[in-house]
């Protein structure tokens, strides 16, 4: 006989009382029912029921087996629901969490695609320069840059941007260029605030050697791209992702401030809740991220 069928019977008996209960349960006879227990407990070679004219209980023995056939039958359970949800089509509303600049820049001129292909998405992208708390604040998936914070949401990859300094060739003009790491504290640092309370840049030199530098240029700012235009427009230096100034930079608008210094690289990233499978919209949208971005390298933005 069937194990999974076997230890279903079992189970449902104990849940239900009794075996009648259980063939209802089941849809099937109560001798079906009974010849199904009776087969495991051969099997085993242990008696799992105490059995009297007017109740059925499981043995001691039965009730250690119950509590581990239960956790069989539902992750076979799962597993069928696997299955199923991946030969589904993708539907229903994906909410999505991703920072302003990058969803303007990024994400939004690429919506249109995907909703094409996927018709029975409903779309909902939540702009903003903080970490939301995905399950609590009812969000699918979002997409995040740098470091992961909390190790307990699953992440794919997406691609790679850089973070340098950039200013306007006005700036370089009417300021100098830094030489080194020291010279920036006589430059006007522009601060990107989302970047937490603490307004200190934190650098490589050449040399391997890791510094830290102090903002100081009378702007802070928590969007990425009014610090762009910032430093366009000639208001100091400013610390950002490639993703959000290559454009710029590949227009003569801003110029790398201090080349020589190691890149400093960040992962791009989709984030989602844990799950012992993902569900289809989540999936094929981090599957359509992954295409679209899949021949971006960090200075390809």
């Amino acid at each position: 006989m069937d194990r999974l069928t076997e230890m279903e019977a079992f189970a449902t008996v104990v849940d239900q009382g009794g075996f009648t209960d259980a063939a209802r349960k089941m849809g099937i006879s109560k001798s079906a029912v009974s010849k199904h227990v009776s087969s495991l407990e051969a099997r085993l070679g242990a008696r799992l029921l105490n059995r009297t004219t007017r109740r059925v209980s499981p043995t001691e023995i039965g009730l250690a087996y119950y509590d581990r056939a239960l956790k069989v039958l539902n992750d076979a359970g799962e597993a069928d629901a696997l299955v199923s949800s991946m030969q589904s089509d993708p539907s229903g509303l994906l909410r999505i969490s991703v920072a302003t600049d990058f969803g303007v820049n990024h994400l939004s001129p690429i919506l249109g695609e995907f909703l094409e292909e996927f018709p029975e998405i409903t779309v909902n992208m939540v702009l903003n320069n903080r970490y939301v708390e995905l399950i609590s604040e009812g969000f699918d998936m979002a997409v995040r840059i740098g470091e992961l914070e909390d190790s307990t949401l699953r992440a794919r990859k997406l691609s790679e941007t850089v973070r340098r300094m950039i200013a306007s060739p006005t700036y370089f003009q009417k300021h100098g260029r830094p030489q080194k790491i020291d010279d920036l504290n006589g430059h006007k640092l522009l601060h990107y605030s989302s970047q937490g309370g603490s307004a200190v840049w934190k650098l490589t030199a050449p040399s391997g050697e890791k510094r830290q530098v102090r903002t100081a240029g009378g702007l802070s700012v928590n969007d990425g791209q009014s610090l762009l235009n910032a430093a366009i427009s000639g208001l100091g230096i400013a610390y950002l992702p490639s993703f959000l100034y290559a454009r710029a930079m590949a227009e003569g608008l801003v110029e790398d401030a201090m080349p020589d210094l190691p890149t400093e690289t960040l992962g791009i990233y989709a984030v989602y809740p844990p799950g012992r499978f993902t569900q289809p919209k989540v999936r094929a949208f981090i599957d359509f991220l992954v295409h679209k971005f899949a021949d971006k390298g960090p200075a390809d933005w």
